[in-house]
């Protein structure tokens, strides 16, 4: 089989294509071939030896995948050779096939192709988690979406308006901005050349119910000032490259919240509520990943370099029968 592979740590352009033996499942694992995967920031900094979780050269990156199962293993009662899945991973997704704990599987719904269900998974359940029980964003509230571009952001427009939430998108460039006003945000902020505290003070004069940050740096401090008193700022990733430092000062003056995102700090009832509702969203078709740009499997450098230099509008896709 093909499998991307990284050799040693470094940028995109440290990748290779390699023929690999197929693997083979073990007892509670299933093979499943990907049929399209997306490139996330998170794979760019695996790949640099810079995320917080390292794997050691040499390794196949790629950590979001859909396809269709084509072998099981032992003890994976319930699934069959041919099921569609989607499916996450901290490695491994760029390659023809992947070898995957059954547990960790979706079943893809039959209306849902293969490039969405690639899409949807990471930024979709990050965004709505984020925003339904971190944030606890509702009708009414007036939502700051930082990197409204991207991924995550994206998704996160789309999923506080269909929460009954007003969106103030902040991003890099009118192409951007254009692809969330799209999706439902009604106040567009260019962050490039412009203060933002002050077009933040403009556009939410009364302040915001809460922020959705994925970027981290210069841009979250002016965000977090333009909170309303008892609103909500919550971390969800640095794909700036800087961790921001924010004066403790703005909490107390402003007695707001500042709250970090993790899949498992998420209470196991909501969690389960969430990923019910988020699933309806997807089949009802009221929600719909923005797919910004597609690669073949011999392009993955390129698509890891769209993500890594901030050029993505909404979800880069590997599909692999390119």
């Amino acid at each position: 089989m093909r499998a991307v592979v990284c050799p040693e740590y470094g940028s995109p352009e440290v990748l290779r294509i390699e023929r690999r033996p197929l693997p083979r499942p073990g007892a509670g694992q299933v093979r499943v071939r990907v049929r399209a995967a997306a490139a996330n920031f998170p794979d760019v900094l695996l790949i640099a030896g810079r995320y917080q979780i390292t794997v050691a050269p040499p390794f196949v990156p790629g950590s979001e995948f859909a396809g269709y199962i084509t072998e099981l293993g032992p003890r994976c009662a319930g699934l069959a050779v041919g099921d569609r899945v989607s499916g996450t991973g901290l490695y491994g997704a760029f390659a023809d096939e992947i070898v995957v704990p059954a547990t960790g599987l979706t079943p893809i719904a039959g209306d849902v192709d293969d490039r969405t269900a690639a899409a949807f998974g990471v930024a979709y359940r990050t965004a709505y988690h984020s925003l339904r029980s971190v944030a606890r964003v509702g009708p009414g509230d007036t939502v700051i979406v930082l990197g409204a571009g991207g991924g995550v952001g994206l998704a996160a427009v789309q999923l506080a308006v269909t929460l009954g939430a007003e969106v103030v998108a902040v991003a890099s460039s009118p192409e951007k901005l254009t692809a969330a006003a799209s999706y439902g945000a009604t106040r567009l902020i260019d962050h490039r050349g412009t203060d933002l505290r002050a077009a933040l003070r403009t556009a939410v004069p009364d302040g915001a119910t809460a922020v959705l940050d994925p970027v981290g740096g210069e841009l979250a401090e002016p965000a977090l000032r333009a909170l309303s008193r008892g609103g909500r700022f919550v971390t969800i990733g640095y794909a700036s490259g800087t961790v921001p430092r924010i004066p403790l000062n703005l909490i107390l003056i402003k007695g707001v919240q500042v709250l970090g995102f993790q899949f498992g700090d998420i209470d196991p009832v909501e969690f389960a509520r969430n990923e019910r509702e988020l699933a309806g969203l997807l089949s009802e078709g009221r929600v719909t990943p923005h797919i910004g740009a597609v690669f073949p499997l011999a392009d993955a450098a390129a698509a890891l370099g769209t993500v890594a230099a901030g050029r993505s509008v909404g979800k880069v896709l590997i599909d692999l029968d390119l």
